[in-house]
């Protein structure tokens, strides 16, 4: 027998080993911090449609389909998240549908938040007093301009919001807020 070839250790075998593994903790390690730094990093696509619009969503910023808002009763307003995270009322028509006129749920007066009050049909502005008929218009002030609008739109069960930037349908004026 030939003692100048080499024997092949069995402990290599295990070092080789070891060494994969050390490895393959060390790129998966690094590949998720990488992956978790490009996801802070990289701002995740907004789905918008023509003209800015964006999808209503909901207080965790998921989408709402329109079913969820259409299975409430008629007359009924639900509050999503629209433009720029404004809250906004979305309108549950007789027939149904939505109405194509969403309300931004700001103040004119001093821009507070407030709720549809269903038994006086207005929105009550708990601030300072500020009283809203159903379309936004101004009923009572101090708050000086009616509320914001938005046009609304449902295609393929999604609901899109987008900026309202023709004439003010309720004052027959251009809008104050472009």
């Amino acid at each position: 027998m030939d003692d100048s070839l080499p024997l092949e250790s069995p402990s290599l075998s295990r070092r080789q080993l070891l060494n994969f593994l050390t490895g393959a903790t060390v790129a998966a390690s690094a590949g998720s911090a990488l992956y978790t730094v490009g996801k802070f990093f990289i701002p995740p696509a907004e789905t918008t449609g023509a003209g800015g619009a964006i999808l209503a969503k909901d207080i965790l910023g998921n989408p709402i389909p329109a079913t969820q808002i259409l299975a409430e009763a008629p007359g009924t307003r639900a509050l999503v998240a629209g433009l720029a995270g404004e809250p906004t009322y979305l309108i549950v028509k007789e027939d149904n549908k939505l109405d194509a006129m969403g309300i931004v749920d700001n103040c004119t007066h001093l821009g507070c938040t407030f709720p549809w009050n269903a038994i006086d049909q207005q929105f009550q502005c708990p601030c300072h007093g500020s009283l809203y008929a159903p379309d936004g218009t101004v009923v009572r002030g101090p708050a000086p301009l009616p509320l914001k609008i938005v046009h609304v739109a449902v295609i393929d069960n999604s609901i899109l919001i987008s900026p309202w930037t023709e004439t003010d349908p309720r004052t027959g004026e251009p809008p104050w807020w472009v």
